[in-house]
């Protein structure tokens, strides 16, 4: 019997697609109006500790998702049968959550961050990296993202491109930490713009039915 392998087109390919994903899912999730993204773009308009802050919630957010993508492949792994289980949910999660982005396409909406008033004191590196990290971290929903959702549909990728779709997912956060805090100053009036967030929101809700297809198509090949 001749065994045929993937040649090397193939495989990038696979890795690229699997870290668009990622890519894709994690930005998804991330982009929303919310106190930790208000929090980043505030410090981008002070130019106090963006670097630290960048840094801490993108790490932040990688860990978590390795956290999720190894925790959930050793569940799934030992629970075959949790693997089409946790992708019809997570493709219901996504149509839902989908729709609602939709629903604030409807709505006027805008993100607000101040520079502070003039003469504010300013807070020392580790006050403000407390902060963000509190930001960050106590909110409950960043487990149900990270760990639970992106590590369910990670889990279920090929053992050889998990870390591919782990690169993808954590680089969506990367990015958008880093645009929020070092674009601050050009991006503030636009994010101050319902209708930027109108259509941020659009390609989100998009974004999240074409995911939840694809995962349904993978529960059902399954």
């Amino acid at each position: 019997m001749i065994s045929v392998l993937p040649t090397p087109s193939l495989a990038l390919s696979g890795a690229l697609s699997v870290s668009l994903q990622g890519l894709a899912l994690s930005f998804g999730l991330i982009v929303a109006i919310g106190a930790q993204n208000a929090f980043v773009l505030r410090q981008g308009l002070r130019r106090e500790h963006v670097g630290s802050v960048v840094l801490l919630c993108a790490v932040a957010d990688a860990l978590l998702i390795v956290a999720g993508v190894m925790g959930m492949a050793h569940a799934l792994g030992e629970r075959p049968g949790l693997a089409r289980v946790l992708a019809l949910a997570g493709a219901v999660f996504l149509a839902v959550y989908g729709w609602r982005a939709l629903r604030r396409a409807g709505q006027a909406q805008r993100l607000q961050a101040s520079e502070g008033e003039k003469g504010e004191k300013s807070l020392s590196r580790g006050a403000i990296l407390a902060q963000a990290a509190a930001f960050t971290l106590l909110n409950p929903h960043v487990y149900l993202d990270t760990v639970l959702l992106v590590g369910s549909i990670g889990a279920q990728q090929p053992a050889a491109l998990r870390g591919w779709f782990v690169a993808g997912a954590s680089s969506a956060s990367l990015c958008w930490f880093g645009l929020l805090g070092f674009g601050a100053r050009f991006l503030a009036p636009w994010f101050a713009r319902p209708k930027a967030w109108q259509v941020l929101d659009a390609l989100v809700g998009v974004t999240m039915f074409v995911l939840s297809a694809l995962l349904v198509r993978h529960a059902w090949a399954g």
